[in-house]
C-alpha cells in the first residue's frame, strides 16, 4: 500500500497536485475551506476534509485530516481571508504542533522566493534570504520553524511566481500604467514543473533540503511582458527601469545541478 498523503490546500496547484499523486497510487487527503469543493474531491478519489484556518474549530478538523498521515504538504499562502498576514505564523505553529501530535514523519512546506526579498545578481539556496514583506519574513520563519525540528523530515520549496491552467501575471499587470523595475529579470515557474518538483521530493526521498524551483529563462520583464501581452492580443504596459539595481535572477541550483532535474514546461 502506498504512502498516505495530506496535500494542506486544494486550490489552484493544490487540487491537480492532489489528483496526480491519486493516479500515481498515493492515498490522498485533501484539505478544502470551501463546502462546493468537497464533491469535486471525492468524484477524484481524494478523500475530502473541510478544513479552514480562521474557523475556531480548526484545529478539530486538522487533527482528523492528518490521522495516519505520512507526508503532509503545506500549500497555505500568507493570505488570511481579513487581509491581514500577521496571524499566519501562529496558525503554521499550530499546524506543526498538530502534525507532531499526528505522528507526521514528513513535511514539504511551500514557500516562495519571495524570501530573498530585494536582493540584486544572481541568487541560489545558498543564498542567505532577506525577506522585504511581511509575508515574506512569517514564510522563512515558518520555514525554520520545520527546518530546525528535528523529529521531523521538511523540504522547503521556494517556488518562482507561478503560471499556468489560466493563471498569469500578464494579466494583472495591463491593467497598470506603468510598471517598475522592466529591467529585473523574471523568475516564473509553470504549474506543471510544481507538481513535478514536488512529485519528485517524495519518489526520492529528497528530505531535509530547500529547492529554489524557477524554470531557467530570465529574460528583463519589459521584453518578456512585452512580447506576451502581444502574443495574448493584449496592450502591453509602459515599463520603467531602475538602472542601480538589477533585480535578482533566481537559480534552481539544488534542482538542476545537484539533483539533474528538468523543467518540461517553458514560461
Amino acid at each position: 500500500m502506498k504512502t498516505k498523503i495530506a496535500v494542506f490546500g486544494c486550490g489552484w496547484l493544490g487540487l491537480p497536485l492532489a489528483q496526480s499523486l491519486q493516479q500515481k497510487g498515493y492515498t490522498i487527503n485533501g484539505s478544502t475551506t470551501s463546502k462546493e469543493k468537497i464533491n469535486l474531491l471525492k468524484d477524484s478519489g481524494i478523500h475530502p476534509f473541510l478544513v479552514d484556518l480562521n474557523d475556531t474549530n480548526f484545529i478539530t478538523n486538522l487533527d482528523l485530516f492528518l490521522n495516519d498521515v505520512e507526508i503532509l504538504i503545506i500549500n497555505i499562502p500568507p493570505r488570511m481571508k481579513t487581509g491581514d498576514a500577521t496571524n499566519y505564523y501562529q496558525k503554521m505553529k499550530l499546524v506543526h504542533q498538530c502534525a507532531k501530535a499526528a505522528g507526521v514523519d514528513k513535511v514539504i512546506f511551500v514557500s516562495s522566493t519571495s524570501v530573498y526579498g530585494n536582493i540584486n545578481g544572481d541568487v541560489t539556496e545558498k543564498t542567505t534570504p532577506k525577506p522585504a514583506t511581511n509575508a515574506a519574513k512569517q514564510l522563512l520563519d515558518i520555514e525554520q520553524l520545520f527546518l530546525n525540528d528535528n523529529s521531523l523530515r521538511a523540504t522547503i520549496i521556494r517556488f518562482g511566481g507561478l503560471i499556468g491552467n489560466g493563471r498569469h501575471p500578464i494579466h494583472h499587470l495591463v491593467k497598470k500604467d506603468v510598471v517598475a523595475n522592466g529591467n529585473h529579470p523574471i523568475n516564473l515557474i509553470d504549474i506543471t514543473d510544481c507538481i513535478s518538483v514536488i512529485t519528485l521530493i517524495i519518489e526520492k526521498n529528497y528530505w531535509n533540503e530547500i529547492f529554489n524551483a524557477v524554470y531557467p529563462f530570465y529574460p528583463t520583464k519589459e521584453e518578456y511582458y512585452t512580447q506576451t501581452a502581444k502574443n495574448k492580443g493584449l496592450k502591453p504596459p509602459l515599463f520603467t527601469s531602475n538602472k542601480n539595481e538589477s533585480g535578482k535572477k533566481v537559480l534552481s541550483y539544488n534542482l538542476v545541478s545537484v539533483k539533474l532535474f528538468d523543467f518540461n514546461t517553458s514560461v
